[in-house]
C-alpha cells in the first residue's frame, strides 16, 4: 500500500498524462494493479485519501473507482470499500474432444472442484423425456454443479441423464465420465449448441459476476456407441473466463 500511496503522490503523472482527469487516475490505479503494487483482494484507499493524495475531487475519484468497477478491476463492498478484484483463469477449450471440466483443468494445470447444487433423481420434464428418448413416468438422475478452477466460479452445469445408466447419482463425486466409464456407460460423441446469453440474477450470483454480464449456453447431447442418448447436459459458462477454440479444415479444392 506504501508503494501505491507513493504512485498517488508523485505529480509528474498528472502533469504529464493526457485526456480528463478521471481517465488519467483510472489509469494510473490500473497501473500499480497490472504491476502487482496492488494485489488480489487488496483494498483501495478511501475515496476521501484518494483525492486528498492527488489534489483532485472526491467526484473525480469516484468517476475513475466506478470505470474500474465496470471493467471488474474492482469490486466494491457494501459497508467494506473498493478491492481489487480476483484475477479471472482464462481458460481455452478446444471444441474437437469430449472430455470432463475435471480432465480439462487437470491438463492446465488447474485444481477442479465442484459446489452441488442438485443431485438426485427426479420426474423427467418434457425436454428431457424427448432428447434422452423416455417415456412418460420414467425419472432422471440429475446433476447439477458449480464448477471451479483453483476456486474460482467458471461454470454451472446442469447434467440429465436416465435413471438406468445412473441409478445413484450421490455416486458421482468428482467426474461424472468416470463413473460413466467404469459402468461402461461413456459417452464416445457429442453435439453441442453454443449460444450467447446474459446471466440472469440467479446465475450471476452463483458465478460471482453482476447480473446481465455475457456468458455462454451450452447444450450437449452424447451418444453412446449404439446411438442411444446417454446425456443431456445444459451449461451456463462466464463469458469472461472461457474461449472455445475450434479446428476447421479447408478443403483441398478450396486451397
Amino acid at each position: 500500500m506504501t508503494e501505491f500511496i507513493s504512485m498517488l503522490e508523485d505529480g509528474d503523472w498528472r502533469v504529464n498524462a493526457s485526456g480528463p482527469r478521471y481517465l488519467q487516475l483510472r489509469r494510473r490505479i490500473q497501473k500499480a494493479i497490472d504491476e502487482g503494487v496492488l494485489g488480489e483482494n487488496e483494498p483501495l484507499p478511501s475515496e476521501r485519501d484518494i483525492a486528498a493524495l492527488t489534489d483532485l475531487s472526491r467526484v473525480t475519484v469516484r468517476k475513475a473507482v466506478a470505470g474500474l468497477v465496470e471493467d471488474r478491476v474492482v469490486v466494491q463492498k457494501r459497508g467494506s470499500g473498493s478491492f481489487v478484484a480476483p484475477r479471472v483463469h482464462k481458460v481455452e477449450q478446444r471444441l474437437s474432444g469430449l472430455t470432463s471440466f475435471s480432465e480439462d483443468m487437470a491438463r492446465r494445470g488447474l485444481t477442479a472442484s465442484s459446489e452441488w447444487l442438485r443431485r438426485g433423481l427426479f420426474p423427467a420434464s418434457p425436454e428431457e423425456m424427448f432428447t434422452l428418448g423416455l417415456t412418460s413416468g420414467c425419472r432422471v438422475a440429475r446433476v447439477d454443479r458449480l464448477r471451479k478452477a483453483d476456486g474460482t466460479p467458471m461454470a454451472i452445469e446442469r447434467a440429465s441423464l436416465s435413471e438406468t445408466v445412473l441409478p445413484h447419482p450421490e455416486e458421482v463425486t468428482r467426474s461424472l465420465y468416470s463413473v460413466l466409464r467404469a459402468s461402461g456407460m461413456q459417452p464416445v460423441r457429442a453435439i453441442q449448441r453454443i449460444s450467447a446469453r446474459n446471466l440472469d440474477p440467479v446465475d450471476a450470483e452463483t458465478l460471482g459476476v453482476p447480473a446481465g454480464s455475457a456468458g455462454l449456453k451450452i447444450e450437449r447431447v452424447s451418444y453412446l456407441a449404439s446411438g442411444n442418448v446417454v446425456e443431456f447436459t445444459r451449461s451456463v459458462y462466464r463469458g469472461d473466463a472461457y474461449d472455445f477454440i475450434a479446428e476447421l479444415q479447408i478443403p483441398e479444392e478450396q486451397t
